[in-house]
């Protein structure tokens, strides 16, 4: 039995129409269908002018359409990778904080950890998802587990939005997203970059995955609420 949330069906939407409205273009022509699915809507046009993907930065991505936290085209090489096995250890590393140290899997056994992927600082959904944990962080903490977030975004970047929002716990910086990928967090979109999909795991004392959160964007409002009461009933258990 594997304690894994499946995301909805559609839970991947084409927000890439909105970046190539915002550029000008109609349509962007995708390959072959990424997990199954194409959109004729977006293939209606294959003779329109492709968009002028350089100039659309991973910011401004998220603030046009992407704010799903995932989208589907062939900019897409690869999304919802295959999570790591529960009840196996999970993926080390080590990486860059904010806290002026790196921070690996090492230095946070004894203790369960809430480590979830984000895509982005100072992004609408980010903050709220960041804010919502500091908010419940006395209920994560009283169940011996820390917080500890990972985006591609910088350690400087990191430590200017932990002040601005007041954060108390760690955010690691996977620059190129290699630990992203390692946990089947990351999405790399051509041009744009690669960052992390929205996704939790809890990782027991002994640094083994037993939880993994993967559709966490439909309920972005209440997630910090769900691993309260899913590390409640894994702690009693």
């Amino acid at each position: 039995f594997i304690s894994v949330e499946s995301p909805p069906t559609m839970y991947i939407k084409i927000a890439l129409l909105a970046v190539a409205a915002a550029s000008g273009a109609d349509a962007f022509a995708p390959s072959s269908g990424h997990m199954g699915l194409r959109s004729t809507s977006m293939q209606a046009h294959s003779s329109s002018p492709a968009p002028n993907i350089e100039a659309v930065s991973r910011r401004s991505f998220f603030g046009k359409g992407a704010a799903a936290g995932v989208v589907t085209t062939g900019l897409v090489q690869s999304a919802f990778a295959a999570t790591p096995a529960i009840d196996a250890p999970a993926p080390d590393f080590e990486l860059p904080s904010n806290r002026d140290k790196s921070i690996g899997l090492k230095d946070l056994k004894g203790k369960w950890t809430v480590l979830y992927f984000y895509p982005g600082d100072f992004t609408s959904g980010c903050t709220i998802e960041a804010q919502n944990f500091e908010k419940n962080a006395p209920k994560i903490r009283d169940l011996g587990a820390e917080i500890v977030g990972v985006s591609v975004d910088s350690a400087e970047k990191h430590l200017d939005f932990a002040k601005k929002y007041g954060l108390s716990f760690p955010l690691l910086s996977d620059k190129g997203g290699k630990v992203s990928d390692s946990y089947g967090s990351a999405l790399k979109l051509g041009p744009i970059g690669t960052f992390s999909n929205r996704q939790t795991y809890l990782i027991d004392p002994s640094g083994t995955l037993k939880y993994v959160f993967t559709d966490v964007q439909s309920k972005i409002q209440s997630h910090a609420e769900d691993v309260v009461a899913k590390l409640t009933e894994l702690t009693k258990a």
